[in-house]
């Protein structure tokens, strides 16, 4: 575990959101924990609490959880991305979703009680997390728009479009729940588009 105040890519990631003062960016550094996490890590188990939430300096994440004995990929997150279980972060409660990390990954983490502390002295990092939290929400119904309205070739034309590169990095079986599709339709999805 390193603990490191050199800066990060993050702020960068930020930029289009929030202008972080000078004063602020040191103390959101000397308050996130630097990890270096290996493929297959849990850095939210299933069932529990999400007390971080956490910046992807490299790697890849997988949100997931079980229905029906199958496991349904909610989302991805990659390099210079945020990610945590938003439910169980804002809630302080157990969630049914786990976070993986499907390579091994660079984390910034921050803890959710620390965060709420600079949210009070600090009006640009809670403007950040008003930012972070929309944009969840953003996405949240943007998927759930997706599986409703787009037939399966849509949704894969869509992921692959977005995500050009994140397809040679993700197993088919991962991506097809994430698309809401068996690997079979996902397999004559591929072999039509080629």
């Amino acid at each position: 575990m390193i603990n490191s105040t050199k800066p990060v890519s993050f702020f960068d990631s930020i930029s289009h959101l929030v202008n972080i003062s000078p004063e602020s960016r040191q103390v959101l550094l000397s308050h996130m924990i630097k990890e270096k996490l290996p493929k297959g890590y849990v850095l939210v188990p299933m069932g529990g609490i999400c007390r971080n939430l956490h910046y992807l300096e490299k790697g890849l994440t997988r949100t997931f959880y079980i229905k029906d004995n199958k496991e349904v990929t909610e989302r991805f997150c990659v390099e210079n991305s945020f990610t945590c279980s938003m439910t169980g972060y804002l809630t302080n409660t157990p969630d049914i979703r786990q976070i993986e990390l499907l390579e091994s990954s660079t984390i910034w983490s921050m803890p959710y009680t620390q965060l709420e502390k600079l949210y009070d002295a600090h009006h640009d990092i809670e403007r950040l997390g008003r930012q972070l939290i929309t944009q969840d929400l953003i996405t949240l119904n943007q998927r759930l728009t997706d599986i409703q309205f787009m037939t399966a070739q849509e949704r894969y034309s869509k992921f692959i479009s977005v995500n050009p590169s994140l397809s040679q990095r993700i197993s088919l079986g991962h991506i097809s729940s994430y698309l809401g599709i068996t690997q079979e339709t996902l397999s004559r999805i591929r072999s039509k588009a080629v």
